[in-house]
């Protein structure tokens, strides 16, 4: 029950996400939650923070939650025009998937990767960590999926420069899967195998990459209606509810 969210253990940030709009509901009103980096989904309705693009999803509610550290946007001081041509990346390396994809780049092509995570992964690809800004300076930003999604997507389709990713297989409230390739990112294939020839294709075509930008700067800005992300929010909950049928009416 709704009453009881507190007592589930579970990070602090997903309770206070979730009870930012569960307190306007009945305390007696039932919910199954998944907190966590959820990849499937469940054989009975649920309310989660992330769930797969692909297949019947109708179990699998989606809140925005651990927004902190998730759902965050940024204002970009430098311009597209004075980046660098490269590709930058940092993240922690533990994926089969992120492996591969620095077996492939690490240390070639004068590519910026590097790992940030010293347990797992290869040391040889450790470097220091580096705040936002220092991606900042590059027109292309490395955004690979972990256990979900992309935790840079959000702020990197929100800067002047572009996001390089393969096609999302998760999603989260951001609606990653709705998102176009080649409109709102750059895409690559799942086996990065053509990475240099996008990057390559782009580099030479500033002002096709400059108007994906421009795209993805778009997606962003129907998030920064912070009552319309509420009043959806509530909705999203109360839907739940009515389709669970407890609750005789929607608006009620």
């Amino acid at each position: 029950m709704l009453d009881e969210i507190r007592r589930i253990e579970a990070p602090s940030a997903y309770i206070f996400d979730t009870m930012q709009y569960a307190r306007y509901f009945p305390g007696h009103l039932k919910a199954v939650f998944r907190f966590g980096d959820i990849v499937d989904v469940s054989t009975v309705p649920t309310i989660q923070k992330s769930r797969p693009v692909a297949g019947d999803k109708r179990n699998a509610t989606l809140l925005n939650l651990d927004k902190k550290r998730h759902f965050f946007f940024i204002n970009d001081p430098v311009r597209f025009e004075e980046k660098k041509d490269s590709l930058i990346g940092r993240g922690a390396v533990t994926q089969p998937h992120r492996i591969d994809f620095m077996n492939k780049y690490f240390g070639k092509y004068g590519l910026n990767l590097g790992q940030v995570n010293t347990d797992g992964g290869n040391a040889a690809w450790v470097v220091p960590k580096i705040p936002i800004y220092e991606h900042l300076k590059y027109k292309f930003i490395l955004s690979l999926e972990g256990n979900d999604v992309a935790t840079n997507l959000k702020w990197i389709m929100s800067s002047n420069s572009v996001a390089v990713m393969t096609k999302p297989k998760y999603e989260t409230w951001f609606m990653e899967g709705r998102l176009v390739p080649n409109y709102h990112y750059i895409q690559i294939k799942d086996d990065y195998s053509d990475l240099m020839e996008v990057l390559e294709y782009y580099i030479d075509r500033p002002a096709e990459t400059k108007q994906i930008v421009e795209n993805a700067n778009n997606w962003v800005m129907q998030f920064a209606n912070t009552k319309k992300e509420d009043l959806i929010s509530l909705l999203t909950l109360e839907r739940y509810f009515y389709y669970t049928s407890q609750i005789r009416s929607m608006h009620s």
